[in-house]
C-alpha cells in the first residue's frame, strides 16, 4: 500500500535511465504523490503528450481524492472491501483487483495511475512504458528489462528482468517490506509479480511480500500469486533466497549495464 504522505522527489529514481528501449523516449511527469516516468514511441510528439496526461492525471485524482473524503475506510483498508455507490470508476477498478489478491484497495493505486496513464496514451501513440514508484504498465514491440533492487539482500542490483510480450499490454509491479514508502506485513526484499493487469500485479505483489517472513515462505507466497488468474510471472527475494517461475527471464546484470 502507497503511503499517501511520501514526498516523491525524496526517492532516488536513477533507476528509469535503464528502462528506455531502442526506438523510445522519454519524459516525466509529476502531480501531486503520482510521479510518472513515460517512454513513448520516438515518432510521438511528446509536446502534443505532456499537457493532456497531464490534465487527465490531475482529473482522475481529483475524482480519487473527492471519494476519499467520502469514505475514508477505502484508504485505511487492508483487507477486501466494498466501494459505496457512486464511487468513480478508477476506486472500482482498484477495489476489484485488491479484493482478488485479498488485500485494501489502496494496494493497487500506484498500478492503477501506471494503467490509466498508459491507457490514455494508447490512444495517441504505438507503444508505451509507464513507470510509477517501480510499477509499470507497458505495451511495446519488443522485451522489456528490468533492472531489480532488493534492499539489503545480494540480489539487488545484480539481476535484470526481461518480460517480452510483443504489442500486448502488461504490468510488472514490485512491493518490499524494505524498500520504500510502502506498508507491508512481511520481510521480504522484493516481491514482482508480471501479469496482464498492472492494477492486479500491484495488489498481488503487495499480498505476496506480506506472506514472506521466512525463507520457507517464499514457495508459498509463489504459489499464491501464480493462483491468481492473469498472473503470468512471480519473483520474491528475502535476505540471499530467490524463488521464481512463470513467464519472466531473469539474466545477472553484466558491469557494463551500471
Amino acid at each position: 500500500m502507497a503511503n499517501p504522505n511520501s514526498a516523491s522527489t525524496s526517492v532516488n529514481r536513477s533507476y528509469r535511465r535503464e528502462l528506455c528501449p531502442p526506438g523510445m523516449r522519454s519524459f516525466t511527469l509529476v502531480v501531486k504523490e503520482t510521479d510518472l516516468w513515460v517512454a513513448v514511441d520516438e515518432a510521438a510528439c511528446i509536446s502534443d503528450l505532456v499537457g493532456g496526461l497531464e490534465n487527465y492525471i490531475w482529473r482522475q485524482r481529483t475524482f480519487l481524492e473527492n471519494y476519499l473524503e467520502q469514505d475514508a475506510n477505502f484508504r485505511k483498508a487492508l483487507t477486501p472491501y466494498l466501494t459505496q455507490p457512486g464511487a468513480p470508476e478508477l476506486a472500482v477498478r482498484m477495489t476489484r483487483a485488491a479484493n482478488r489478491a485479498g488485500v485494501g484497495p489502496m494496494a493497487a493505486v500506484a498500478g492503477a495511475f501506471a494503467q490509466l496513464a498508459g491507457e490514455w496514451l494508447l490512444n495517441r501513440t504505438s507503444q508505451v512504458i509507464v513507470e510509477n514508484g517501480g510499477d509499470i504498465f507497458f505495451c511495446c514491440r519488443q522485451a522489456v528489462s528490468i533492472g531489480v533492487y532488493a534492499g539489503a539482500s545480494p540480489f539487488s542490483n545484480r539481476l535484470v528482468i526481461e518480460v517480452d510480450a510483443p504489442g500486448q499490454r502488461r504490468g510488472i509491479c514490485t512491493s518490499s517490506a524494505t524498500v520504500g514508502p510502502s506498508y507491508s506485513m512481511g520481510q521480504a526484499d522484493a516481491a514482482v509479480i508480471f501479469g496482464v493487469d498492472t492494477l492486479l500485479a500491484d495488489a498481488v505483489a503487495t499480498a505476496a511480500a506480506n506472506m514472506v517472513r521466512t525463507q520457507e515462505d517464499l514457495e508459498k507466497a509463489l504459489q499464491f500469486a501464480m493462483g491468481i488468474e492473469g498472473v503470468e510471472g512471480a519473483l520474491v527475494i528475502l535476505n540471499d533466497k530467490l524463488a521464481a517461475c512463470g513467464n519472466i527471464q531473469l539474466r545477472q546484470r553484466l558491469v557494463a549495464d551500471k
